[in-house]
């Protein structure tokens, strides 16, 4: 043992020496070693601009897909990193210095540089590949101005190994963190600091994805269907396929920068992940101790001494880079994030990279459900609930792949006795122990971030054969509607399952509508309420409650329900009820009808009338390739007829109004869509917001807009023989 931790210590010190080397300036060797890669790698360009690469190897195919994503977006690729690795303050300044921090608490590069080292072979290959892929590009294209990172390392793809649109620890508050580690008392004496991780705010705009899986029973041709459906911030995913003589062979949505395809299928499997309602991060309240300057903690009677990490991070100023140092603190129960009095308080979640890197890219490969399940035995898929389907008829949810066993009857969504033994996390649950659901005999399972009881109908898993932290979450308006559209049916086809997908009807306003429509009858007809909303209510009570661009009342409805949505939940609060019992109180009526007044001012004041179509309002538009895009109403943009999630729709639009706008412009929601049909061969259509490039003079940066707001999804190419007349360049990277 004592000869391997030398051998280690040694690679490390070669890989460290390496890596100044290569971060000058590249070698001759460097480059040869990247052009005799590149001879091995075919990409093609199919019609709308996505790449579908080829390699002779799992690690030539990675080199070439990480070489097209910097082609399409090299940006979104550097910022995703410089997030993931605590950096982007370099870029942005000061004001990315505490989210730097929060990333580099649980990242420490020393660390990753070493787990690299003693990574598999075969994943070193890969991520050298991802490495030698970016440089290679930056080598070849000069032109391009990269905001920080001039040279890519490969153990930098262990930073980034889980493709969700948030990581696990974006729940941690930066401004606590600021409070604490900017405070040189550390916090020992009471501050009042209650914010904890586990009860954020609500979201204005919902978040998460649809995915729903049909079995060969209930299919028209006898063949598994998946939808797959994220919901994200718009161009957050390339689309693309990465195949090799080695057997891969997957296509779908990759997270800009990863060497995985995080969401889609390969020619037997497929996979899409929703976000989990799961409890799996928790805050331990740590006894500390203060003697002679250093720091202990306290934990099953005994004192242990805190570990201590220094943390440099870089910042931009006008005047040129500045530098910053924090001492950070841990316990065994993993970073210090902020204080609550006295009591220091440290968050656990899932930290074991290299597995996760592992996983994810070996799922791609699956070739039936056992092999899948056999890459979720890592289980280091700790944010997301998997929605799956295959070409053997298997389909299944499965739930969180990351739930720490422990004391149920402790409430863990707030801060545990970190001094209490029986508060340590045990080992994950098996995956058996967790709320599945596989091959139910309705024929079907769905996920639409609701909680996993009603995932097959009546043959969900029970609520309450389960410990309460394996989900956290209800049901939502997106659940209601996909058992509505589930429920009874079969012979569904691949173009009735995109429909379903698309399906129109908003079932949030089942509850809050009728009871509007109530209140404003029991008005007197003496009341001026009452005659001011006369026509609007007419124009409800015919509504068939489908949205729609020339939609009239879709837009009155969606205008008076943000409004019910940010309003009534704090009245009824303050009156101590729930939101449902409160609006059907005289008090909640008239909020309801105070409210359909305020929508109707608001559209008559922004677009000259409240009798204003859906689709003159709700727009889709494409300025800029930047991260964050600007509007202007002035600008060309298209309709979109689907709405917020929040209303049941399942195609997802989240827009809103920005300071110089009057129209709602959409920056999440539906991202990358697709329909799989699995037989012996696959079948799929797919759509990506806008277009695959990030470049707007490239003819892909917005080709796909009109597909995109009409659900117009169009084939996937994904056999070689589908790419003839549809291939618009064929290349090696570098040429």
């Amino acid at each position: 043992m004592k000869t391997r931790h030398i051998f280690l210590a040694f690679s490390f010190l070669l890989l460290l020496t390496a890596g100044r080397i290569r971060a000058q300036q590249p070698t001759p060797a460097d480059i040869a070693r990247w052009e005799a890669q590149a001879r091995d790698i075919e990409i093609v360009r199919d019609d709308w601009g996505h790449a579908h690469v080829h390699g002779k190897t799992d690690a030539d195919a990675v080199f070439g897909m990480i070489f097209t994503q910097a082609e399409d977006d090299f940006n979104r690729v550097e910022v995703n990193y410089l997030n993931s690795m605590g950096r982007m303050a370099e870029g942005e300044g000061a004001s990315a210095l505490y989210t730097d921090l929060r990333q580099q608490l649980f990242m420490d590069p020393d660390e990753l540089q070493m787990l690299y080292v003693q990574s598999p072979a075969w994943l070193r290959r890969l991520m050298d590949a991802w490495a030698d892929g970016l440089n290679y590009y930056l080598f070849t294209h000069p032109e391009t101005e990269p905001m920080v990172l001039t040279h890519f390392e490969p153990w930098m793809a262990l930073t980034f190994t889980e493709g969700s649109i948030g990581g696990d620890i974006e729940r941690i508050s930066t401004r606590a963190l600021e409070e604490f580690y900017g405070n040189t008392s550390m916090g020992l004496e009471p501050v009042s600091n209650e914010e904890g991780i586990l009860t954020p705010a609500p979201e204005d705009e919902p978040t998460g994805s649809n995915g729903i899986a049909i079995a060969p029973a209930m299919t028209e041709a006898g063949n598994a269907l998946l939808l797959i459906n994220p919901h994200t911030s718009f161009f957050f995913r390339s689309e693309l396929q990465m195949t090799s003589d080695e057997g891969l062979n997957a296509y779908g949505a990759v997270t800009w920068g990863q060497i995985f395809i995080y969401q889609g299928f390969n020619d037997r499997t497929g996979w899409m992940h929703t976000s989990s309602g799961v409890d799996n991060i928790d805050e331990f309240l740590e006894t500390v101790v203060e003697r002679d300057g250093k720091y202990y903690y306290v934990h099953d009677g005994n004192e242990f001494p805190m570990r201590t990490r220094t943390v440099d991070l870089d910042y931009r100023t006008d005047a040129g880079m500045a530098h910053k140092s924090f001492e950070v603190y841990y316990t065994q129960h993993g970073p210090i994030v902020r204080n609550q009095g006295a009591k220091w308080i440290s968050v656990s979640l899932m930290q074991d990279p290299v597995n996760a890197l592992v996983q994810s890219y070996i799922r791609t490969k699956a070739d039936d459900f056992e092999t899948f399940i056999e890459s979720m035995g890592r289980h280091t898929n700790s944010s997301n609930n998997t929605v799956y389907a295959d070409a053997d008829g298997t389909i299944a949810y499965l739930h969180s792949n990351f739930i720490p066993r422990r004391d149920n009857s402790l409430d863990w969504t707030r801060p545990v006795d970190g001094s209490d033994p029986s508060t340590d996390w045990g080992a994950p649950l098996r995956i058996e122990e967790t709320p599945n659901a596989i091959n139910p005999p309705n024929g079907w399972v769905f996920n639409t971030n609701d909680a996993p009881w009603t995932s097959a109908g009546p043959y969900s898993p029970k609520k309450s054969d389960f410990p309460t932290y394996v989900e956290r979450g209800g049901e939502n308006a997106r659940g209601d509607h996909a058992t509505m559209l589930l429920e009874g049916k079969s012979g569904f086809t691949l173009e009735s399952l995109l429909a379903t997908a698309f399906d129109s009807y908003l079932t949030w306003f089942d509850g809050p509508l009728p009871i509007l429509i109530d209140a404003w009858n029991k008005l007197p007809e003496s009341d001026p309420v009452k005659d001011g909303l006369r026509e609007q209510i007419g124009v409800l009570r015919d509504w068939d409650q489908r949205w729609g661009v020339d939609s009239v009342p879709t837009a009155l409805a969606v205008f008076w329900g943000t409004r019910v949505h940010r309003s009534l939940g704090v009245t009824a609060r303050q009156a101590g009820m729930s939101a449902d019992d409160f609006m059907r109180t005289p008090a909640g009526g008239h909020a309801l009808l105070e409210d359909l007044s305020q929508a109707s001012q608001q559209l008559s004041d922004d677009f000259g009338t409240w009798r204003t179509p859906w689709g003159e309002i709700n727009r889709f538009q494409r300025l800029t390739g930047d991260i964050v895009q600007p509007f202007d109403d002035a600008g060309p943009s298209i309709p979109v007829g689907f709405t917020s999630s929040r209303f049941g729709s399942l195609a997802s639009f989240g827009a809103r109004a920005y300071p110089q706008t009057k129209r709602w412009y959409g920056t999440s929601g539906n991202s990358f869509v697709a329909v799989v049909e699995f037989g012996d061969r696959v079948r799929a259509v797919a759509v990506t917001a806008g277009g695959e490039s990030g470049h707007p003079d490239s003819p892909h940066f917005n080709d796909q807009a009109e597909r995109y707001a009409t659900g117009n999804l169009r084939e996937v190419y994904f056999y070689p023989e589908q790419l003839r007349g549809h291939t618009e360049r064929a290349y090696r990277p570098g040429e």
